[in-house]
């Protein structure tokens, strides 16, 4: 399967349309392609005792594992309260995109002028914590 970003950004919008976000009103889709070419999506999913919630890249990325995806090749990240807006994925998925990283990952997303922004798991989480 060959995704270009515009395939990858419309996965992660049509994920989003299915978010379940009761108590924030922001919803956020995420789209990934895995080092053999296959797609996985997620959404953010909320729960009343708020910890418990997870995010769209989580959902993505568990989606991507189940399916014996190794590496992220490339994900897209989409939210907001309405219209698409900036959304770079949060601390923790920033940590979690960087286990299934590598320095050619390209992660999407849109910022305040509604343009798509590329960015590296480097720009987002420097200094990163990795195990050995």
């Amino acid at each position: 399967m060959s995704l270009d970003n515009e395939d990858l950004i419309n996965a992660a919008t049509e994920a989003r349309r299915n978010a379940y976000n009761r108590y924030s009103n922001y919803s956020v889709g995420a789209a990934i392609v895995d080092d053999s070419g296959h797609l996985h999506v997620g959404c953010n999913v909320e729960n009343a005792a708020y910890p418990l919630g997870s995010c769209a890249e989580a959902g993505a990325i568990a989606a991507m594992v189940q399916q014996g995806g190794k590496r992220i090749v490339k994900i897209a990240v989409v939210g907001g309260p309405g219209e698409v807006g900036p959304c770079t994925p949060c601390g923790g998925c920033r940590q979690r995109i960087n286990e299934f990283a590598d320095s050619n990952t390209v992660i999407l997303a849109i910022d305040d002028s509604g343009e798509w922004q590329e960015y590296s798991i480097e720009d987002l989480l420097p200094a990163s914590f990795h195990l050995p």
